[in-house]
């Protein structure tokens, strides 16, 4: 089984390779709001690297959010053009998930946090307990101020906001707040393709035709407008 992993949810994008439960190769990046264009560029890169063919490809991964809406779009649609071409199933992961999972040995509650624009983030819950993944709570907004409200045991915090909000997590939780240093916050598609490898193996995958991203707010387009 050889997955190729898309993510393209925020400013920080990411593709990986997984063979039979191996990581072949990794790409994270910085791409800003460039997704349109360096999504496939980047793709050539890593497949040429590594002498891969796009044919060999039996999986897609893809991150379905939450994120940016155009960032989302470019990988979902990139993601289900590769499944109906060649002809391979799909799975969709939650962002969220993808970031905590990174953290699931440590067995502690893990949190991972977005910013979600208009003073909000975007998070959820999960935990590995013994052999088990689980998600504690779905995804949803809050404020920071909410979500440091409901902590009441000792609970890692990731993903791309936890910097912004780490000095109020140690000011108002203590060592209740575990902050992953530096680069271990900096979210990896490897990850991503593990987690599609598990539903993948249990035949949990997903209808390119009908998949769509996570939305926690709807796009700005559908929003009514007030005068």
């Amino acid at each position: 089984m050889m997955l190729l992993a898309i993510d393209t949810s925020t400013e920080t994008a990411g593709l990986a390779l997984l063979k039979d439960g191996n990581p072949v190769a990794e790409k994270n990046w910085q791409c800003g709001q460039n997704h349109t264009v360096q999504l496939l560029p980047q793709l050539n890169d890593l497949l040429e690297k590594n002498g891969v063919n796009l044919q060999s490809v039996t999986g897609i991964v893809v991150a379905r959010g939450p994120g940016s809406f155009n960032g989302l779009r470019v990988g979902l649609s990139t993601a289900k053009g590769f499944a109906f071409s060649l002809k391979i199933p799909i799975v969709g992961i939650s962002t969220l998930e993808a970031t905590a999972y990174q953290f699931a040995t440590t067995g502690l509650p893990v949190r991972p946090v977005f910013g979600a624009g208009r003073g909000e983030i975007a998070t959820a819950s999960y935990q590995q307990e013994g052999h088990k993944w689980q998600q504690l709570a779905p995804e949803y907004l809050t404020t920071p101020e909410a979500l440091i409200e409901e902590i009441q045991t000792k609970t890692l915090f990731c993903g791309e906001y936890v910097p912004v909000m780490a000095a109020e997590l140690v000011k108002k939780l203590g060592s209740k707040a575990v902050i992953p240093a530096g680069e271990a916050l900096i979210r990896r598609a490897v990850f991503l393709a593990e987690l599609g490898e598990i539903r993948l193996k249990a035949g949990d995958i997903d209808n390119a035709a009908t998949l769509q991203p996570i939305y926690l707010r709807k796009p700005p387009i559908t929003e009514r407008k007030h005068v």
